[in-house]
């Protein structure tokens, strides 16, 4: 199944709604990592946003994924950006 890497881009504006809603994001993540549909996650440092690798079938399945994020449905992305990824080498490889 091929591998989706997702960035989000958060917006300083919205870090309050964030902080709120963070539990039900995470919790989202934690059950997709039990899934074995997230296979690794978290923020950049600086605050600005998020890398998280999932596993999905096609890009029409991502864009399903991605609406379910409680961050998603509270407007609290400011852009994301989702490519798929062929890792050759490491841990996330055939």
């Amino acid at each position: 199944m091929p591998i989706f890497a997702v960035h989000y881009t958060y917006a300083e504006d919205a870090a309050p709604g964030r902080d709120e809603h963070r539990p039900r994001h995470r919790q989202w993540l934690a059950d997709l990592v039990d899934r074995g549909v997230v296979l690794s996650t978290g923020p950049y440092p600086d605050g600005s946003g998020a890398l998280i690798l999932f596993r999905a079938e096609d890009a029409a399945a991502m864009r399903q994924l991605l609406a379910a994020d409680p961050f998603a449905q509270h407007d609290l992305i400011a852009a994301k950006r989702f490519v798929e990824w062929s890792p050759v080498m490491g841990a996330f490889s055939a």
